[in-house]
């Protein structure tokens, strides 16, 4: 059985563009035959709770149908970072050439180690809510009542605006 699944993409070293549309065509290849996928417009968003010279980001949010469990996917998506570019460091949000997160797996909730879903901080993000807005105004995420566009109007965040780089990409 398929699930949806909501990812969101970001980059802050190297190209960026390449770096986002490469992840999200890795991405796509996990797709069964058949189905499609939802990707948002690219924002630059300054970097969030990360080192003071790191540069501004550039962040997406794909949808696509996902057969396996979320760890299944977990794995691909690690895997994907690191054939893209990313390095293991033990710095907490240093720059990245690829940084993959799940957002939402189906209507799955679950809280462990190493995966939480729906993520802890999806609500809390600009340069998150924003692009999934684009996507999936509507989506109610499992164990909430508001949908992704009114949590992003009652944002209360010191984010900046996010910039539009590109919307077909």
């Amino acid at each position: 059985m398929a699930h949806r699944a909501g990812i969101s993409l970001g980059s802050n070293l190297g190209n960026r563009l390449a770096n986002l549309r490469k992840g999200r065509d890795l991405l796509v290849n996990l797709l069964p035959e058949g189905t499609n996928f939802l990707q948002s417009a690219i924002y630059q968003s300054e970097p969030v709770d990360c080192p003071g010279d790191s540069r501004d980001f550039f962040n997406a949010v794909i949808e696509i149908d996902f057969v396996g469990k979320p760890h299944d996917l977990l794995k691909a998506t690690q895997g994907i970072e690191y054939h893209v570019g990313r390095i293991a460091v033990s710095q907490r949000n240093a720059p990245r050439v690829l940084d993959l997160d799940i957002l939402y797996f189906g209507n799955i909730k679950t809280d462990e180690d190493i995966l939480t879903l729906p993520h802890p901080q999806l609500t809390h993000r600009r340069f998150v809510l924003e692009p999934l807005s684009d996507i999936r105004p509507q989506l109610i995420l499992p164990g909430d009542q508001s949908t992704v566009e009114e949590h992003l109007r009652k944002l209360d965040s010191d984010e900046p605006e996010l910039t539009i780089v590109q919307t077909v990409w």
